[in-house]
């Protein structure tokens, strides 16, 4: 198994370098008062798509049945969208439950796809959360970045990749220098 898979986080306390958005998340979740539709918006390896799936999971949602990952850069015409559209209409896999559409790279949906999609965005049933992620939040069209809560993922600091390094290395029983662990983070650029 990949690293980055099995170090992946899988809870909101796991996720690293995105504090602001875990808690304003966390409270949502809390108070059952989570919006229909978000935009995770920062560089590559921040956190996006994992907290995404964090968010669906922790939710309840059943990652086969109740979760939809679109990769809306090779899925960006009408049609793409429009079988989307249809497939949020169907009804969750149980009552009560939600389903998650997770579109990433939402930036590249043309023009035309993105106005397709305002209608479900605009009006989705009860059960539906969207979550679109990107890198590039200026070239989506504003009136879809209108219809979700924003949250603007920054880089994740050298000091907090390091820590998660070692970590890592310690609970794999990995001889390191902490020097080594520093040019490493450094290198990452913020991307965990």
């Amino acid at each position: 198994e990949a690293l980055y898979r099995k170090y992946r986080p899988s809870s909101l306390k796991e996720l690293v370098g995105q504090s602001d958005a875990v808690q304003l998340i966390s409270e949502q979740i809390k108070n059952s008062n989570l919006s229909h539709a978000y935009l995770f918006s920062g560089p590559r390896g921040v956190g996006k798509t994992s907290l995404a799936r964090i968010i669906a999971t922790t939710i309840g949602c059943d990652p086969v049945f109740d979760i939809t990952e679109i990769d809306a850069a090779s899925h960006n015409k009408v049609d793409d969208v429009r079988e989307l559209n249809d497939s949020v209409n169907f009804i969750a896999s149980s009552p009560g439950k939600k389903r998650v559409f997770i579109l990433d790279e939402v930036h590249m949906l043309s023009n035309a796809a993105s106005n397709a999609f305002l209608k479900t965005l605009e009006e989705p049933p009860k059960h539906v959360i969207f979550i679109l992620a990107t890198t590039e939040k200026n070239k989506i069209i504003p009136t879809v970045i209108s219809r979700c809560q924003v949250y603007d993922f920054k880089r994740i600091s050298v000091q907090k990749i390091q820590e998660y390094l070692s970590k890592i290395a310690k609970e794999r029983m990995l001889e390191f220098e902490e020097n080594a662990l520093y040019l490493i983070a450094q290198k990452a650029e913020g991307a965990l």
